[in-house]
């Protein structure tokens, strides 16, 4: 596999494809096509053979792609084989709620740890990962590998504790704080998650929708005024 410098819109499309490949492969599906592909996922067969070539030559003109291989593959791109490590920051609602639901281990992740300043919840276990003091944070960064840190705090201590993870050469981190996290001449990769943002895009699609609705009735009750 050749890993090229790539555009993020393409990186930020690779998921979409391993999401619709697992499913293909729950249904059965062996082999599917660019053209099939692209129906499935609302892109255009040339967008995602464009795509694919960023990374390599998948599959074979006139037969299409073989599933479970094509699927291999972008997981190895997304690095989804290599088994990562993460530590949770924040055992509140958002925090509580991704050990509970979310499936770290499906993405090439394994949870090994989580943190709280809550005296209720330090040593305790949830759904096989330990809590820890914050207090033990940096110690346990100098004593274990730790490729991302999922961050879940309140926002008024985000950047600090931000600041500490990259003063630890923290790698990556996974932020749920609703605070943009920026580390200028940092290596450290932040991933700003904002669920008002999705809302906000779908509240402009519906609103884009009834307008359009309204306008239509307008226009339909002007002609019936004109008869």
């Amino acid at each position: 596999m050749k890993r090229v410098k790539v555009s993020n819109n393409v990186i930020r499309r690779m998921p979409r494809y391993l999401r619709m490949l697992d499913e293909l492969m729950e249904n059965g599906v062996n082999r599917v096509s660019s053209f099939q592909l692209g129906q499935l996922l609302g892109l255009t067969p040339s967008q995602i053979r464009q795509d694919f070539s960023c990374f390599g030559e998948f599959g074979q003109q006139g037969y299409g792609y073989i599933v479970s291989a094509l699927r291999e593959q972008i997981a190895s791109i997304l690095g989804a084989d290599r088994g990562y490590s993460a530590v949770l920051i924040g055992v509140g609602n958002i925090g509580r709620a991704l050990m509970d639901n979310f499936c770290f281990s499906s993405w090439g992740f394994s949870l090994v740890a989580a943190f709280d300043v809550n005296p209720a919840l330090i040593g305790t276990n949830i759904n096989g990962v330990n809590i820890y003091s914050m207090d033990d944070l940096e110690t346990y960064l100098h004593n274990n590998k730790v490729d991302m840190v999922v961050l879940a705090v309140p926002k008024d201590v985000a950047i600090p504790v931000t600041n500490m993870l990259t003063a630890n050469g923290v790698e990556a981190i996974w932020n749920f704080t609703n605070v943009d996290l920026t580390a200028p001449n940092s290596s450290t990769i932040v991933e700003n998650v904002h669920f008002s943002d999705s809302l906000l895009s779908l509240s402009y699609y519906v609103s884009e929708r009834q307008d359009e609705k309204a306008a239509r009735a307008a226009r339909a009750e002007k002609a019936e005024n004109n008869q």
